[in-house]
């Protein structure tokens, strides 16, 4: 059987077999539709055109294949992939009508090539949930307190502390005459029991007394115990008994 013969042959059966998907373009090239078979319903629509032409020497060597996106789209690197796989498999067939073989491969590595990409749009949506709520989660919760950062804290919340004291202290005096002003100095510079006792616990420290303050001798006001003997000793009874 000449190659024409084969190649007459293998088009009728593949017409029978596509009957809308096939398409004669010329003596020697058709077009064949092909998409992915058993999808999900979530996955994206994906349909391609198949080029074949068909050279003289036909099945004994390789025909020229193309492809073309019909719906969906396809990467030049994963076009590329596909029909260095459909030449494999073509040259693994040769001497034999291939066509049918190259199609069925074809809609194969399409589905595969749908399904892996389902898998990567539902971790990819997997990974934005998880990172969003990782984000909510520190959001609540709070930046955890270390030595470090209490004390940047604390040093900022002194400062500002500081500043908001002084803006008050400003504005308390502003309505105070120039003696009021004095005599609310002054005290603000007084030390309270606590500051004292804090700061000399024994109170030995005459700086912290006030001018004016009569000291006080505590030795004055000591009883012995012989004192109160001497007491007791001094008492007398009456002869009217």
């Amino acid at each position: 059987m000449s190659s024409a013969d084969v190649l007459a042959e293998e088009l009728e059966v593949l017409t029978s077999i596509y009957p809308t998907e096939i398409n004669n373009v010329s003596p020697g090239t058709i077009q064949i539709d092909a998409e992915p078979d058993d999808l999900p319903d979530s996955a994206q629509p994906l349909k391609v055109t198949l080029t074949v032409r068909y050279s003289d020497k036909y099945p004994d060597v390789l025909p020229s294949l193309s492809l073309d996106s019909l719906e969906g789209s396809l990467e030049d690197h994963e076009i590329e992939t596909l029909l260095n796989e459909l030449s494999e498999v073509g040259n693994e067939n040769l001497g034999m009508a291939m066509t049918f073989t190259l199609v069925s491969h074809l809609r194969e590595r399409l589905t595969s090539l749908v399904i892996d990409r389902e898998a990567k749009r539902v971790q990819a949506e997997q990974e934005k949930e998880r990172i969003a709520i990782e984000a909510e989660e520190a959001r609540t919760r709070g930046t955890p307190v270390t030595m470090d950062s209490f004390k940047a804290w604390k040093a900022k919340f002194d400062a500002e502390l500081r500043v908001k004291k002084a803006k008050d202290e400003d504005e308390k005096m502003k309505g105070m005459t120039a003696k009021e002003r004095e005599e609310w100095k002054r005290l603000q510079t007084r030390y309270s029991g606590r500051q004292l006792f804090e700061r000399n616990k024994n109170l030995e420290d005459d700086s912290f007394v006030e001018e004016g303050t009569t000291s006080v001798d505590a030795s004055q006001y000591e009883r012995t115990r012989d004192d109160e003997d001497d007491e007791d000793e001094r008492v007398t009874f009456s002869d009217s008994d």
